[in-house]
């Protein structure tokens, strides 16, 4: 059977009073930014973790500026009601 078709989409999360403290942190020391590239890679993949499948998917990047992340899924995952719950936006790119 052929494997469903993937495509990129970004994915943008709620609001996040952690991720709001760091991003403003980043800029005072490189330190900080380190800090928020952890958090945010951490914190995407625990997600994706737990609403996908392991193997049905690839994060291709977190986006630090807007608290979002790049990911390889169908159009079925997309559909699936627990992304769009814990999610602002997601979109195909």
């Amino acid at each position: 059977m052929a494997k469903p078709q993937q495509e990129v989409y970004f994915v943008f999360m709620n609001f996040d009073p952690v991720y709001e403290r760091l991003r403003a942190d980043r800029c005072r020391s490189k330190e900080g930014s380190a800090t928020l590239d952890a958090y945010l890679s951490h914190k995407h993949d625990k997600l994706l973790a737990k609403l996908l499948q392991p193997d049905t998917y690839r994060k291709k990047s977190s986006l630090a500026i807007v608290d979002g992340f790049a990911v390889e899924i169908t159009d079925a995952q997309v559909e699936h009601k627990h992304i769009s719950v814990s999610c602002r936006v997601v979109a195909a790119d």
